[in-house]
C-alpha cells in the first residue's frame, strides 16, 4: 500500500482552513499533520510534525508567506503549494521556491470548491515529487541593464534569411516555448537572457486566466523583449514575447510573409487551456524549420507530441534536463519519444537558442 503524503495546512481563516482540512482528510491520498494559524506557528510546528509538504496562504498577519518562504525553506527545502486569491505576489513567492499555486474559491474566481479541490488535490500528488528549487539571488534586473546585439555592435544574423526576407522559407524563426509546474521561473530564466532584437516568441504555460496578464506584466518588466499577454490576431515580431491567456488555445497562423497568433476559446487538450501541444502543432505545420521549440518542467506529457512534430519537420528542439528542472515531466516524454535534439540544463537554454539564432 502506497504510503499517504503528510500535509501541513498554513492559513489564518479558521473556516478555510477547516474546511480544507476536512477535505484533504477524506482522500486516502493525504494525511493532514496538523495545521498552523501564521508563519510563526508554522516554523515553530514544522520540525515536530516533519510534513512532507505544506500549503501556504500568501497573506497573513505577521510574518507574509514570501517573507516565509525566504527564511524557512533554505533551512527547510520542503515542498509548497500556494494557496492563495488573485494577487500579484504569487510570482514572488515562486520566485522564493514555491513549487506552485492554486487560486483560492470566491466570488471573483468563479471556480467552484469541487474545481479547486480538484485541482489542489493533483498539485499536492505531484508536489511530493517535485525538487525545491531555491534561487541564488532574486531577479531583479530592469530592460535598460540587459545589452542588446545593437549596445553590442553585433548585427542580428538569421541563418537561411532576415527578419525581413519574403516568402514562407525566408519568413523570420519563431520561437516557441511550452512549461507547466515550475515554469513561471524558468521561462523567465530563458527568455531574460534574449536581446531586444531576437524573433518573435511564442509561450504557452500552464496557468488559469487572471494569472496570465499579470505574469506577462512581470516578464515585461524583467525582459528586454516587449512581453504582453496574446490577443487574437497579435503580430509575432522581433523584440515581442506573445504570452497564451489562461483559458484560451493559442496557434501560430500565417500572415503574408510572417505570422500571427489565433487566440481562441476552445476544447482542452491534454486536460490544458492552453495546451502547449497546441502551439508546437501550429508552429510545426506553418513555421516548419524556421522554428525553433523549448520543453521546459512541467508534469504529465503535454507538449511533448507537438515537439515531436516540430522536430520532424526540421525544427530544432530543446527539453530541459531532469537535476534543473521542478517536475521531469513534460521534457522527459518529450525525450523518450525522441522530440529532443538536445537536453540542456535550464541555465544553458536562452544561450543555446541564441547561438542558434547566430545572435550570440
Amino acid at each position: 500500500m502506497t504510503q499517504s503524503i503528510r500535509i501541513m495546512i498554513i492559513d489564518d481563516s479558521a473556516l478555510f482552513r477547516g474546511w480544507l482540512i476536512q477535505s484533504l482528510s477524506a482522500d486516502p491520498r493525504f494525511e493532514v499533520v496538523g495545521f498552523a494559524v501564521n508563519a510563526m506557528d508554522a516554523q515553530t510546528k514544522i520540525p515536530l510534525l516533519k510534513p512532507d509538504l505544506l500549503t501556504l496562504d500568501i497573506e497573513m498577519p505577521g510574518l507574509s508567506g514570501i517573507e516565509f518562504l525566504l527564511q524557512f525553506l533554505p533551512r527547510h527545502p520542503i515542498p509548497v503549494i500556494l494557496v492563495s486569491s488573485l494577487n500579484l505576489r504569487v510570482f514572488e513567492a515562486l520566485e522564493a521556491g514555491a513549487v506552485d499555486f492554486v487560486r483560492k474559491p470566491d466570488a471573483q474566481s468563479g471556480l467552484s470548491r469541487e474545481i479547486f479541490l480538484s485541482t489542489l488535490k493533483s498539485k499536492l500528488a505531484m508536489a511530493a515529487k517535485a525538487n525545491v528549487h531555491l534561487p541564488s539571488t532574486p531577479v531583479r534586473e530592469k530592460k535598460e541593464s540587459i545589452p542588446s546585439p545593437r549596445s553590442l555592435g553585433k548585427p542580428v544574423s538569421i541563418p537561411g534569411g532576415t527578419p525581413q526576407s519574403g516568402g514562407r522559407n525566408g519568413s523570420a524563426p519563431v520561437i516557441a516555448i511550452g512549461a507547466s509546474t515550475g515554469g513561471t521561473e524558468a521561462i523567465l530564466e530563458v527568455v531574460r537572457r534574449f536581446p531586444v532584437n531576437t524573433p518573435g516568441v511564442v509561450v504557452t504555460q500552464h496557468m488559469p486566466a487572471g494569472f496570465t496578464s499579470m505574469y506577462a506584466e512581470r516578464l515585461n518588466r524583467l525582459c528586454a523583449m516587449d512581453v504582453r499577454e496574446a490577443k487574437n490576431g497579435d503580430h509575432i515580431q522581433p523584440g515581442r514575447i506573445l504570452l497564451a491567456p489562461g483559458g484560451m488555445q493559442m496557434r501560430v497562423v500565417p500572415l503574408g510573409n510572417s505570422y500571427s497568433v489565433s487566440v481562441l476559446p476552445g476544447e482542452k487538450v491534454n486536460g490544458h487551456r492552453p495546451s502547449v501541444d497546441v502551439l508546437c502543432d501550429s508552429v510545426a505545420m506553418h513555421v516548419r524549420d524556421r522554428a525553433i521549440g523549448v520543453l521546459l518542467t512541467g508534469m504529465g506529457a503535454d507538449g511533448a507530441a507537438g515537439l515531436l512534430r516540430m522536430r520532424k519537420n526540421g525544427a530544432f528542439t530543446i527539453g530541459q534536463d531532469k537535476n534543473s528542472c521542478v517536475v521531469y515531466g513534460m521534457p522527459m516524454e518529450a525525450w523518450k519519444i525522441g522530440a529532443v535534439c538536445r537536453q540542456l540544463p535550464l541555465n544553458a537554454i536562452g544561450q543555446a537558442v541564441l547561438g542558434r539564432l547566430s545572435l550570440s
